[in-house]
């Protein structure tokens, strides 16, 4: 008797473009043992915000991202200056474990939305400040417009943010020689298509206005962006809002888009600037240090 290997459904979705489901934010390269845990300061439930500090922090990761792997440099580094930090998983398929970020945005959205309001009660706070990575960017403006978030979020931060889509440097626009390429992937692996240039999701986010009243944005781009193309695609329109090139503050940091949600330092220092502008400082090369 032979047998068979069957490959899972969900394999095969990842498998049919690799490209372009690596291309679309993978951020780590090694499941996480395990989750932060409460010595570390990370997702302690017991955190209070300080007079310093007012607002929890929620730190919401990328595509294939979790909440754990996305964040061994920022959370740790917020933690240091007396933020009370929490992360979240969201967007996870049924049967794959760690690499998070694939299910639909909108439903993406509701999960965050669910969490904020689990901070907010744990930590007595009136609103809470988001910062994400990637789809983590862009995906909170879903929750912001459509889920009841604009009353309960102070300041968004995105760290390369798909907010307008990306092309991924003509690779989507390649889909169409593949039949049934794009509907297996938003079939198996909504989060991926819901982020392209053009997608429905997309073009309701974006309908009317890029901001909501009330909301302080900031995007901290690299113009060395290889997955959000162009890497201006992520900025935003509106009032109160702060658009950042990396290269304007240190023109010798070559972060690209892996990099500036895991480890770059200069990101690091104008995410805080964005979470505190009182008491912000110049972001230099020297931030790094």
């Amino acid at each position: 008797m032979k047998l068979r290997c069957v490959q899972p459904r969900w394999s095969k979705a990842l498998t049919l473009l690799p490209a372009l489901a690596l291309a679309l934010g993978v951020t780590t390269a090694a499941p996480a043992a395990a989750a932060p845990t409460v010595s570390s300061g990370w997702n302690n439930f017991s955190c209070k915000p300080s007079a310093e500090h007012p607002r929890p922090v929620v730190l919401v990761h990328g595509t294939f991202g979790n909440s754990v792997d996305n964040w061994l440099g920022l959370a740790p580094y917020l933690v240091a200056r007396g933020y009370c930090v929490f992360s979240l998983d969201y967007g996870q398929l049924p049967g794959v474990p760690l690499f998070h970020g694939l299910g639909p945005v909108d439903a993406s959205a509701g999960q965050l939305a669910d969490y904020v309001d689990q901070v907010l009660a744990a930590t007595g706070a009136r609103k809470a400040d988001l910062v994400g990575h990637s789809q983590g960017g862009m995906m909170p403006r879903v929750y912001l417009k459509s889920h009841g978030g604009a009353d309960k979020v102070n300041t968004l931060v995105g760290l390369a943010p798909d907010n307008h889509g990306t092309d991924l440097n003509g690779l989507t626009r390649l889909l169409k020689y593949f039949p049934g390429a794009e509907k297996y992937l938003d079939d198996h692996t909504p989060g991926l298509t819901d982020q392209m240039a053009g997608s429905d999701v997309l073009n309701r986010l974006n309908e009317g206005g890029d901001t909501v009243p009330g909301v302080h944005y900031t995007v901290i781009a690299t113009k060395y962006d290889e997955v959000v193309t162009p890497y201006r695609s992520g900025f935003l329109d509106g009032p109160g809002v702060r658009n950042v090139v990396l290269q304007d503050l240190c023109p010798l940091d070559l972060s690209e888009h892996v990099a500036i949600g895991l480890t770059d330092r200069i990101a690091f220092h104008e995410t805080a600037n964005a979470l505190d502008p009182a008491h912000a400082t110049p972001t230099t090369c020297a931030s790094a240090a």
